[in-house]
């Protein structure tokens, strides 16, 4: 063992904290309560996710709902589509200033957003193309902080103010990500520099796929699609990871700036908003290993072993299937289905979006079968999001940082929420198990 090792082990060694412990002094972790739910530690008015009811006790499944403000998400999306308009801008609006807006006030907000979609002047040349990242999360989170310098008066924690701020990183995301995005692109990758200006005019979704493709072109469809998606992934309730620790950061009394950048690094970890790059790592392992996508026996031998830890990653996961709320459905995973079959005719992806679904039907099947129980076992949004991104021609160093332009609105409404209603620092208890030492004396040890 050389020296390096010899100091790894001895560190594993002094952090390891027996399980039982957690037990013993009925420890929530993960903030979790022993039946799976959260700890109750806030109140909001922002987002509700709704997968089961409580009955004397037991968990009781039930359809998913997501609610923004109140609001059935899928009222939002179905009555965009009927009126023939994007849906993003207004759950923006929703979420943020807490009410549906008219048609003049849509309007208004929409202008405002496109006013604001340009970068200050020399930000991208000085902050984004001098200084790429490989890693386009990294990137969008050391810009957010970078525009702190830019702002006139960034300490200012007044609602008013603190709306402004909001306002201008909701409307730049598109633009931040698009460019670190391209930076990356011809440093790292070696490929031409291809910068657009955006368009004031464009709603986020139509500003993404422009800022992203060479000749700027795509049809309705196409951002109709990644405009659902945004709608999607706007809010998810107060304790997913990345918001509480939009709350966590902001109840410390800090700027905006370091409270989004800190919701940022959240999101990055595949355990939030990475996963569906799993999935799609995870689906191609599957088309890899089988002969027939449509063979029902060999899906589900494949999926048994995958399950079994003896295919694909070994951790025997099987990655968009079941959600820590949702129990028989998650309404964002149907509503998005619905469009990704639309898209899949138009990209002629119609094979691969049948075998997604059949991979879908098969997992609560082949799940009973390997552990020997039920268990609701539900499509989450996870499993089609990056399917979708695909057919769209994005790459999967995008698929999260595109997360964060959606999930920046939620944050933002969060962090307003906790500077008005909040007024105490969190500060959840940990308690130490390290037994008490002597000290020992250099010449001693």
């Amino acid at each position: 063992m050389n020296d390096t090792e010899k100091y790894l082990a001895e560190i594993s060694g002094n952090d390891y904290i027996n399980p039982s412990l957690y037990g013993r002094f009925n420890v929530k972790r993960g903030l979790r309560n022993a039946d799976g739910t959260g700890v109750l530690v806030g109140l909001t008015r922002i987002g509700d996710v709704h997968g089961y009811i409580m009955d004397e006790g037991e968990k009781v499944p039930m359809e998913g709902k997501l609610y923004y403000r109140g609001i059935n998400v899928e009222d939002l999306v179905h009555t965009a589509a009927a009126e023939g308009r994007f849906g993003f801008e207004e759950t923006v609006y929703l979420l943020v200033f807490g009410a549906l807006p008219s048609r003049e006030q849509l309007d208004w907000f929409c202008a405002l957003m496109g006013e604001n979609r340009g970068l200050p002047k020399n930000f991208a040349e000085d902050s984004i193309m001098k200084a790429p990242s490989r890693d386009i999360m990294n990137k969008l989170a050391r810009s957010v902080l970078t525009l702190y310098s830019y702002d006139d008066d960034p300490e200012n924690q007044s609602p008013e103010n603190v709306l402004r701020q909001c306002v201008e990183l909701i409307a730049r995301f598109p633009t931040i990500v698009a460019y670190s995005y391209m930076a990356k692109k011809h440093y790292y990758d070696h490929e031409s520099l291809i910068i657009h200006l955006p368009e004031s005019s464009c709603q986020s979704a139509e500003t993404i796929l422009s800022l992203i493709r060479p000749d700027q072109k795509f049809t309705r469809l196409e951002a109709e699609i990644l405009d659902l998606a945004l709608t999607l992934h706007a809010e998810h309730g107060g304790g997913n990871n990345s918001t509480f620790a939009v709350h966590l950061v902001s109840s410390a009394d800090t700027d905006t700036y370091s409270a989004i950048a800190a919701g940022i690094g959240s999101l990055k970890g595949y355990k939030h908003g990475g996963a569906n790059i799993k999935v799609m790592g995870m689906i191609e392992d599957i088309k890899a290993h089988i002969k027939r996508w449509d063979d029902e026996g060999e899906v589900a031998d494949y999926l048994e072993k995958i399950l079994r830890g003896q295919a694909y990653d070994r951790t025997g996961l099987i990655y968009g299937q079941g959600h820590a709320v949702y129990t028989l459905s998650d309404p964002r995973a149907v509503l998005i289905r619905h469009k990704a079959a639309a898209l899949a005719e138009e990209k002629h992806f119609t094979d691969e979006f049948n075998l997604y679904n059949l991979i879908a039907r098969l997992t609560p099947g082949v799940f009973k079968k390997v552990k020997g129980f039920d268990k609701d076992i539900c499509t989450n949004v996870d499993f089609y999001s990056g399917f979708v991104y695909k057919m769209l021609g994005i790459p999967a160093e995008l698929f999260t940082p595109i997360f964060a332009v959606s999930r920046v609105a939620g944050w933002c409404a969060h962090r307003l929420e906790e500077i008005i209603s909040g007024g105490r620092i969190i500060r959840p208890a940990y308690k130490c198990v390290q037994p008490r030492l002597p000290y020992t004396a250099l010449a001693g040890r």
